[in-house]
């Protein structure tokens, strides 16, 4: 069976563009908090998702809408609203974190499939198969802190389908649940869906230095000439003691397309792209290479060889957990 590839749309462009380039699913999200991609200037309103799903819809592709996020207590209404649209919008599945909107996209929208986000962190078989008779899911998408003998472990006890993410950004923290940034802006990524929202970035130019900062705090200076990143704690330059640099995280993107035979045997369904920020040119080229290493897997092919090496962020690689290697 051919792996789905699983592709990321934060515009109505790069979902056209992902479906063109041969992705057989997309994923995105209503323009609002109900969405852990919400920035400004990305995802669908209402109009442009019905629109996205029928474009899909008449090529073959299919659309999962994320409505990620956790609720807010008496607001509840508004994520309830999200998976209503989601339904009427012709949405093909629901991705859920939250166990309250699981268990009411299961008793009021019974025919919508529905998929546990990996915000939910859900690890191992137990936690899955619960997911599964409560709340009727289908898929789970694995938390990428899993290597791949554990990932077939719990293939092995699980009828649910399982994706994972081969390729973008990574999280130092347990999924979604980032303290730093929560720290520092006051505001949960789990709930209002950014780990560096907009509002809290700003930049200064001191003698030529110019620092990206978050929540006030400096998170990277950059030289004159160079480009200073979007402010991202954990991916952040620090000094510690007598080591200075990269403390958390490197900037360097999950790459896992050499994996991707062992993902087949270990009985995954669908591989995951990270980047719903991230420009139609870059969705485009990424589902064209990650479909062509899944065909080449699917006819017992060799892997195509260092497709993504330029789409990389900082055009550096790690396997992350897959391998369990850790400095």
């Amino acid at each position: 069976m051919v792996m789905e590839i699983v592709c990321p749309a934060g515009t109505p462009a790069a979902l056209r563009a992902a479906v063109k380039a041969g992705a057989h699913t997309i994923y995105c999200g209503f323009a609002d908090e109900t969405n852990a991609r919400n920035f400004p200037g990305l995802n669908f309103d209402r109009t442009e998702m019905r629109e996205g799903i029928a474009f899909a819809h008449f090529h073959g592709a299919k659309v999962l809408v994320a409505i990620n996020t956790f609720p807010r207590a008496g607001d509840e209404a508004i994520w309830h609203r999200a998976v209503g649209d989601a339904e009427s919008c012709g949405a093909d599945a629901v991705i859920l974190a939250d166990i309250g909107l699981l268990d009411h996209a299961a008793r009021s929208h019974p025919g919508l499939r529905r998929h546990v986000s990996v915000q939910a962190a859900a690890a191992n078989a137990d936690m899955i198969n619960l997911y599964a008779v409560e709340f009727g899911i289908r898929r789970v998408v694995l938390p990428r802190v899993l290597s791949v003998p554990e990932i077939a472990a719990i293939n092995a006890e699980t009828e649910v389908e399982t994706e994972v993410f081969v390729f973008g950004g990574l999280c130092v923290m347990a999924e979604g649940r980032c303290s730093l940034s929560s720290y520092a802006t006051g505001q949960s990524p789990n709930m209002n869906g950014a780990c560096s929202p907009a509002e809290h970035v700003e930049y200064n130019d001191q003698a030529g230095v110019l620092s990206a900062r978050l929540g006030g705090f400096t998170i990277h200076r950059a030289a004159p000439g160079e480009s200073a990143p979007y402010p991202t704690l954990c991916k952040g330059c620090f000094s510690a003691g007598d080591k200075s640099g990269h403390l958390f995280e490197d900037p360097v993107s999950l790459n896992a397309e050499h994996l991707i035979p062992q993902l087949q045997k270990a009985g995954v369904t669908a591989l995951k792209i990270e980047g719903r920020q991230r420009s139609r040119s870059y969705v485009a080229q990424v589902v064209r290479n990650f479909r062509a290493a899944v065909d080449a897997a699917d006819a017992g092919l060799p892997m195509p060889e260092g497709m993504m090496a330029q789409l990389s962020e900082g055009q550096s690689s790690t396997a992350g957990a897959y391998r369990k290697t850790w400095r």
